[in-house]
């Protein structure tokens, strides 16, 4: 295979591989707030005995949420250093120094951390959303409920 070869599967790599799994963590990310914000509307509070409980089945699937968020930007990441090793080698098998292929290049690799960015604050936002319910929830539990714990 040779050099011009390799470039095509490095970007085809870096369109698919990188980008797909952004989408996938994007469509991720809002499937686990969608089924959080359902479970919280639908959650009883006054069928759990114990605290500890309730905020184990309040916190299912947010560490999911954050880790999404937080690691979003750095797969957007290395989509832009592939992106820019792309670039790079393609100017070295060239020999010269070509202006338009370099910005268009560039911009391509930097798409990548775009979307890092576009799918991280979504899902920072998402995890903050789904963490004050579950303080809330957690304190109308502790209001109503944990009070029949001490008097017994």
């Amino acid at each position: 295979m040779d050099s011009t070869g390799w470039l095509a599967l490095a970007e085809q790599v870096l369109d698919y591989g990188v980008m797909g799994t952004l989408g996938v963590m994007s469509v991720v990310a809002l499937w686990m707030f969608i089924e959080r914000m359902m479970f919280y509307k639908s959650v009883k509070l006054e069928e759990y005995d114990n605290r500890e409980l309730l905020e184990i089945d309040l916190t299912d699937n947010l560490s999911v949420l954050s880790a999404i968020g937080a690691n979003a930007p750095y797969v957007g990441l290395i989509g832009t250093i592939i992106g820019i090793m792309i670039t790079f080698y393609g100017l070295g098998e060239l020999g010269t120094v070509d202006t338009k292929k370099v910005m268009t290049g560039l911009a391509l690799a930097l798409k990548a951390t775009a979307f890092g960015i576009v799918v991280a604050i979504p899902g920072i936002v998402f995890y903050t959303i789904a963490m004050r319910k579950v303080e809330r929830l957690s304190a109308i539990w502790d209001a109503k409920f944990s009070n029949k714990e001490t008097d017994a």
